[in-house]
This record gives structure tokens, sequence and C-alpha cells, in this order.
């Protein structure tokens, strides 16, 4: 699903960043895509971190195909034998059963997640270990649907600024401050489109 400020975001970064209109042009119709299943997407996140897009995606298909249904119970049961052959560390599949315990325990916050803020939202989440801001940026950025996420902890997105603006690594939090400033109130577009141009498989969570 494309999220609600995609064609708005468009218009405002192609009119702030020469660089950011070209990579608009260049990828036209694709977007980021919002995933509604809060669980899948905050295990697709655990799954994604600090390996590339490609090995993630390889992670992901694998996962999902353990079970016809991957819910919260059903995560639970599963053996350590059966996810370790999906490729997953063994620190992963601890932080993945986490998040299941804690789908499990925390429903009336999952079931009326819409109804709080980023800030309330990062407060439950941050609880759960294996979950830092990373993996929380991706959260409210691919299924919460936040327009203003600028995960400056992203080695993908340092990588693409640095390639696409020649700034040389590592970037001074200066520049980086600049640059949210320039993007805001739509970061999270910003982001998206400066990792579509380091990959050619589109970021997913």
């Amino acid at each position: 699903m494309k999220p609600k400020y995609w064609n708005k975001g468009k218009i405002y970064l192609s009119n702030k960043d020469k660089v950011l209109k070209k990579l608009i042009q260049t990828y036209k119709n694709e977007y980021l895509n919002i995933n509604s299943n809060y669980f899948h997407s905050l295990i697709n996140s655990i799954i994604g971190q600090q390996i590339s897009v490609s090995a993630a995606d390889s992670m992901k298909t694998k996962f999902f195909k353990l079970k016809k249904n991957i819910t919260p119970v059903t995560v639970i049961k599963l053996s350590t034998v059966d996810l370790r052959k999906c490729g997953l560390s063994r620190q992963k599949i601890l932080y993945i059963r986490n998040i299941s315990k804690f789908f499990l325990q925390n429903k009336k916050f999952i079931k009326n997640i819409s109804e709080y803020s980023e800030e309330e939202i990062y407060k439950n989440l941050i609880e759960i270990k294996g979950v830092g801001n990373w993996t929380i940026h991706m959260f409210l950025m691919f299924s919460y649907g936040s327009s203003n996420i600028f995960p400056t902890g992203d080695l993908g997105l340092l990588k693409s600024i640095s390639k696409l603006y020649n700034i040389p690594l590592p970037i001074s939090e200066r520049k980086l401050k600049l640059l949210n400033k320039k993007w805001s109130p739509f970061c999270s577009q910003a982001t998206w489109y400066l990792w579509r141009s380091l990959d050619p498989i589109t970021v997913n969570y």
C-alpha cells in the first residue's frame, strides 16, 4: 500500500532537492510499501539488521515459508533448528521470540497502535530486548506510515548520501541536520529514494 503522503512528498522533494528530483524521476512508478501487519514488519526489521537487502530478502522468504500463517503463537512454537535453517543467528532468533512474546502480552497496545503517537510507540517497543532505534525507525516508516523518519544510524543511507552528494564519510552531524531540515516533513521518503539508488532490490519491511 502506498503511503498517503507519497504523491505530495514527490512534489515537495523535487522542488527542494535536485538529486532527489532525479531519483524520483528514475523510480517514478515505485514507492515505499506500507506493511499493515505490525508483527511481520517488526520481524522483517530484525531479519534485516546489519545485512544486505538481498541477504535479508532471502532470509525473509525462507522464514515466511516455515508456516502457512506466521503469528506470535506459531513463531513461539518454531524450533531453533528450523529458524537456524533460514540463516538466522542465535541473537536474531532470540529477538524474534521476544517480539512474539511482547505481541502476546500487549494485545491492547497492538490493537490500538494507530491511536498512539510516535513517541508512545517508541517507549513501548524499546522495552523489547533486541529492538533498538533502527528497528523502531523501520517500523515507523514501513508499518506505522510516518513521513518524517531520518535514520542517521543506517549505513546504507549514509553511504548513499556520501555518494550522491559528494560528502566524504563520516558525515558530520551538522550536515545531516541540514539535510534533515531540507527534506522535512518527508525524510522517510527521501531516505527510501536514497536506499533505492543503492540496490536493485526494493527495501521492504
